[in-house]
């Protein structure tokens, strides 16, 4: 029986926030272009003038995009920032292979007037469709009511039967939360942390106090911690899925940070 793989990454781009996000752009295109992932999920994504950044680095990278909106955090508002003005802010999925559908389902939000969406999308992956689930949950600590509720919406979500297949289900994103804290804690109950899977370091970072615009104000519950997941559960019953590796990227290129937040890769092998 043959095996099967996928190189899944997550990452959260940063939106067009910091200082000259323009010569970011080269870095984050640096850093995919090394990584080469399979599938990717990313958050806090720009969108407007008839384009999106997903849209733009699909077509770099030889992928192929969805993009949803609305998604955490509010896109920026500043009337003197005109890289700002009328460009929206969300998340997307890319993948090296096929979309063959795609659809944003509203998590559970009672404390924002906004309705944040999660992708669910399946990719014409060699072995028959791959579900991939991207998400960004709400990084408001006084709002842990509403991250739970996410995290258990994703739970749900991604124990569906009518994912179950050939392949394995991923649940990649920012979930704005360490994989022990109580956000994440329905996800854990019913799928595999593949950083923790692949033999990771328990002390990985993904939004470091480091960075020369770290958000300091977001507490210890996010800054310091690996709040950027790739989660997973096998698609059928036999199926025996294995992390063979797991790394974070996303370092400076040129001396310029590509994002605040680290990214997440995850090679995976599986057969059954």
């Amino acid at each position: 029986m043959a095996d099967h793989t996928i190189r899944a990454m997550t990452w959260n781009l940063w939106w067009r926030f910091g200082p000259h996000w323009r010569d970011r752009q080269a870095g984050i295109r640096a850093t995919l272009d090394g990584v080469r992932p399979d599938v990717l999920a990313l958050q806090e994504v720009w969108a407007g003038d008839g384009t999106s950044q997903a849209d733009e680095l699909a077509e770099a990278l030889g992928m192929h995009a969805v993009f949803a909106s609305p998604s955490y955090p509010p896109p920026g508002a500043d009337p003197d920032t005109a890289d700002w003005a009328d460009i929206d802010l969300g998340i997307a999925v890319l993948s090296r292979w096929p979309i063959l559908d795609s659809e944003a389902l509203v998590m559970p939000a009672r404390h924002r007037d906004w309705d944040p969406v999660a992708l669910c999308v399946r990719a014409d992956h060699p072995a028959g469709p791959l579900p991939i689930i991207g998400a960004c949950l709400d990084y408001g600590v006084p709002y842990t009511d509403d991250r739970i509720a996410q995290g258990a919406f994703l739970a749900d979500l991604a124990t569906q039967p009518r994912l179950d297949g050939p392949c394995p289900v991923l649940l990649l994103g920012d979930l704005n939360a360490a994989a022990t804290s109580p956000v994440l804690r329905a996800v854990g109950d019913v799928l595999t942390d593949a950083w923790v899977a692949g033999g990771g370091t328990p002390d990985a970072v993904t939004l470091p106090s480091t960075h020369p615009s770290a958000p300091l104000e977001a507490g210890p519950q996010m800054i310091d911690q690996r709040i950027d997941h790739i989660f997973f559960r096998p698609g059928r019953e036999d199926q025996h899925v294995r992390v063979e590796a797991v790394r974070l990227a996303g370092d400076p290129v040129g001396g310029v940070h590509p994002s605040d937040h680290r990214a997440v890769v995850a090679d995976l092998r599986w057969h059954g």
